[in-house]
């Protein structure tokens, strides 16, 4: 079994005191880097310093990564354009409704799109950056530094399971979580991040998907406990 963590969105505009940020969004950060360095992964045991091994010949992979846990950690930041309003994401003159529409966040080389600096950046194999100029939600959407999507990255490492941790739940977790288990084959419907993946990312085979409940933050309680149901409903296991 080669394992993936995907690290959706822990931006310093999403934790608290940021421009759109979640209760708990700090505890997530502190969390995943417990996690990575420790190699617990979630109630199902984890893979352990025994297992297959990091994942090599990656594009768009650093050689920094030092998970215990995991063969393959990739994760993603909103990447706004500060000049334009992302094809509607930014709601600019007008009130944002917090659905479709949000206040300025997570701009393109600002603070408030950097990593929360309790999570150490250092155990990231693979960054991807999403919303340039658009909005985006899931991860899936977004490109690696070599222009890479993240089904090609996930396909030429061999990931079968994922586990996938957060901000936020209700939002950009349930997009990308959605996203990998469609990729992975265990659930219906098509693959957003698809788009550019190359022959082979849809090969990637019938594979576990897994939500990590206590590394998940949402902006709703009743949306994230929605979007929960609905992850389940679609074959992804929430522990």
């Amino acid at each position: 079994m080669t394992r993936a963590l995907l690290i959706v969105d822990v931006q310093n505009d999403f934790t608290e005191g940021g421009a759109l940020g979640v209760d708990g969004g700090a505890a997530v950060a502190r969390g995943i880097t417990a996690l990575v360095r420790g190699g617990a992964v979630g109630t199902a045991g984890g893979a352990g310093a025994g297992g297959a091994g990091r994942a090599s010949g990656v594009s768009g992979a650093s050689s920094s990564g030092a998970s215990a846990a995991y063969d393959l950690v990739v994760a993603s930041r909103d990447w706004h354009d500060a000049g334009n309003d992302n094809g509607g994401h930014f709601a600019g003159g007008a009130d944002p409704d917090f659905v479709t529409t949000w206040p300025v966040h997570c701009v393109a080389g600002t603070v408030g799109a950097d990593y929360h600096p309790s999570l150490d950046t250092a155990l990231i194999d693979v960054h991807v950056r999403k919303g340039m100029g658009e909005p985006a939600y899931s991860m899936f959407e977004g490109v690696t530094d070599d222009g890479s999507r993240v089904a090609s990255v996930l396909a030429r490492a061999g990931v079968d399971s994922v586990d996938v941790v957060g901000i936020a739940t209700d939002y950009c977790v349930r997009a990308s979580a959605l996203d990998a288990v469609a990729l992975l084959g265990a659930g219906v419907g098509g693959l957003r991040g698809s788009r550019g993946a190359g022959a082979g990312a849809s090969g990637v085979g019938a594979g576990r998907v897994r939500v990590l409940g206590d590394l998940v933050a949402g902006v709703n309680a009743r949306s994230s406990a929605a979007a929960l149901d609905e992850m389940r409903a679609a074959g992804i296991e929430v522990v």
